[in-house]
């Protein structure tokens, strides 16, 4: 089995871990969504409080490089799964 394989083999073994690292990513974004609303309303409720919590506001876009990159990994185990899957009943 070469170091592919055995990466994606730990990988799928791993998918829940990966869908709560997903969530949690998920999550982070409804402070940010309230954030931005307040930004683009120009109301001064929540942005432009402090310097620093706009910057950790701001931010959480980076995160979503993660649970994207997470995402796609997700969806090529499960269709590689399934091809698999088909390969073998093609077979039998």
């Amino acid at each position: 089995m070469n170091a592919w394989s055995k990466f994606w083999q730990w990988y799928e073994n791993k998918i829940l871990g990966s869908v709560i690292l997903i969530a949690i990513i998920q999550f982070i974004q409804v402070p940010h969504m309230i954030w931005n609303a307040d930004m683009m309303l120009e109301t001064g409720i929540v942005s432009r409080v402090h310097p620093i919590i706009d910057w950790f506001l701001y931010g959480v876009d980076l995160i979503e490089i993660i649970s994207i990159i997470n995402v796609g990994m997700i969806m090529y185990s499960l269709i590689k799964k399934r091809s698999e899957k088909k390969q073998i009943t093609k077979k039998a």
